[in-house]
């Protein structure tokens, strides 16, 4: 198949009438679209706007999807402890489902190919099945809690890292590498340090297996850390083993020098979150000087109650824009740099080395933006178009793996009954407003 349009192949290449070839699951040649016709003249052809490299969501929480809206205006602490884990704990099998299928379905509806998803304790394998059947790339893992959590979601330490061993052996490398693990901790609040400690033996036991938890992301989270251990977040989570090139630190908001040169020296990633950051009022990242470090930056949606959309264009925006008050110099964070952390810095943080970009070889995951509207009238610079322009719902095609999951000129999602997963997840809502 060759896909031909406008293409944005990654922050510094665009082929403004480009094409893109795609042989099996990977992308056979990226250029010139005169030249990749005249070399593949037997290709069927689609034709569309604006092409370009998936998007990763550095951090999500998929199974939250049916909670969105149901704690807004609520700072962090009491969000999760009062609304968000209650509204997991009561979450049976196929609730699960249906709320990883919700999530799963927009991050690909709005261009998102790879994720990095925070699951919940229980029924954890419903979501590596959803993952898997409707085409997601994900990094996922089931969460850990031995500490601090509500009915339901409390577990023992030996207990939950057993199960975390049996997910792990069951779905990491499963979908022909699509699907990796992670090994989860909710975070050091509702972790003892035997779960954390476990946490990084079981990742050391195996292969390309990734650690995903939050940190620093609200000062009361912060101080109770702190209560607990006498080191603040990040020196903590550094003492028990959970920093380095394959540990991936969701908001990392509230950090001092002595944290900033750790992750520094660690190689450890860290995932932007501004629209949950803002509406939790959690405080401003400081990642202008996390990227002057070197520091590997990811951009996520984080969760629909907090944000409450996985647009991943609608944060792309804002990532730029809140950065720029903050430091009040419009020349930070330019287009380039925010598109890189969607694609490219979460495809290093997800540990996925040929995704993120279009390039011959690389995994095909690949997005097309419908420009036909007034919103891209007159459109200068594709790239800017991307970052400041675009919604998600200007998305008509999603490719992963080579494999069309969406399409809008074939009734949009192709691997499963949308409205099926909509009405389904009425039916829960339904079920948690009851």
């Amino acid at each position: 198949m060759l896909l031909a349009g406008t293409v944005v192949a990654d922050p510094g290449t665009v082929h403004d009438e480009g094409a893109i070839v795609i042989d099996g699951d990977r992308i056979a040649a990226v250029g010139p679209r005169a030249g990749l016709e005249d070399a593949y003249p037997d290709q069927p052809v689609r034709e569309f706007d604006l092409l370009a490299p998936g998007l990763v969501g550095g951090h999500v929480h998929s199974v939250q999807s049916v909670g969105r809206g149901i704690a807004d205006d609520t700072a962090l602490l009491e969000w999760l402890f009062e609304h968000i884990l209650p509204m997991e704990a009561s979450l049976g099998a196929e609730e699960m489902r249906t709320a990883a299928e919700l999530g799963y379905l927009e991050l690909l509806e709005s261009g998102t190919t790879t994720a990095i998803d925070h699951l919940s304790v229980r029924h954890a394998g419903e979501a590596f099945e959803a993952a898997i059947d409707l085409g997601i790339r994900g990094r996922l893992g089931k969460v850990l809690m031995d500490k601090r959590a509500p009915g339901g979601l409390q577990e023992d330490t030996d207990e939950a890292l057993a199960e975390t061993e049996r997910l792990l052996r069951t779905y990491h490398g499963a979908a022909d590498d699509r699907i990796k693990y992670a090994v989860t901790p909710r975070f050091a609040v509702s972790c003892t340090e035997s779960c954390l400690r476990g946490a990084r033996e079981i990742a050391d036991r195996h292969e390309d297996v990734r650690i995903h938890t939050h940190a620093s992301e609200n000062h009361d989270e912060i101080e109770t850390v702190e209560e607990d251990t006498g080191l603040r977040n990040i020196e903590w989570l550094d003492e028990v083993g959970l920093t380095g090139e394959d540990v991936v630190l969701a908001h990392c908001i509230h950090t001092n020098e002595r944290e900033r040169d750790i992750l520094e020296r660690t190689g450890t990633h860290v995932t932007y979150c501004p629209s949950s950051n803002m509406k939790l009022a959690s405080g401003i990242a400081p990642i202008v000087d996390y990227l002057d470090r070197g520091i590997d930056v990811a951009l996520g949606n984080d969760g629909p109650p907090c944000n409450n959309t996985l647009d991943p264009f609608t944060e792309m925006r804002q990532a730029s824009l809140l950065q720029k008050v903050d430091r009040l110099d419009p020349e930070v964070t330019p287009a380039a740099v925010v598109f890189e952390m969607a694609t490219l810095g979460g495809a290093r943080a997800a540990g996925f080395d040929d995704v993120g970009a279009l390039r011959e070889g690389w995994k095909a995951d690949v997005i097309a933006l419908d420009t036909d509207v007034t919103r891209a009238t007159p459109m200068y610079d594709p790239l800017s178009h991307l970052v400041f322009s675009a919604h998600g719902d200007d998305v008509t095609f999603t490719m992963v793996d080579g494999d069309v999951v969406y399409d809008e000129d074939f009734g949009g999602l192709q691997t499963g009954d949308a409205a099926a997963i909509r009405r389904r997840a009425r039916r829960v809502a339904d079920g948690l407003t009851e």
